[in-house]
């Protein structure tokens, strides 16, 4: 499996983690606190997007990176 689809599976399992192993530390803070957020808010309506999102801004940072 290529970086970017290990990026976006590791994100889409734990939404943030995909970008902790590309190394964007932020990004990763910030889908760790907001996916919670949003699957507690919304009842896990918006969960589901935020992980669905999640995932794939992690694969297209791991390939725009080169992975």
């Amino acid at each position: 499996m290529s970086k970017s689809g290990t990026a976006a599976v590791l994100s889409f399992l734990i939404p943030g983690v995909g970008q902790l192993y590309n190394g964007a530390f932020l990004r990763c803070i910030f889908w760790l606190i907001v996916t919670p957020g949003l699957w507690i808010g919304s009842g896990g309506w918006l969960g589901w997007i935020c992980h669905v999102i999640s995932a794939y801004t992690a694969y297209q940072y791991a390939k725009r990176a080169g992975g």
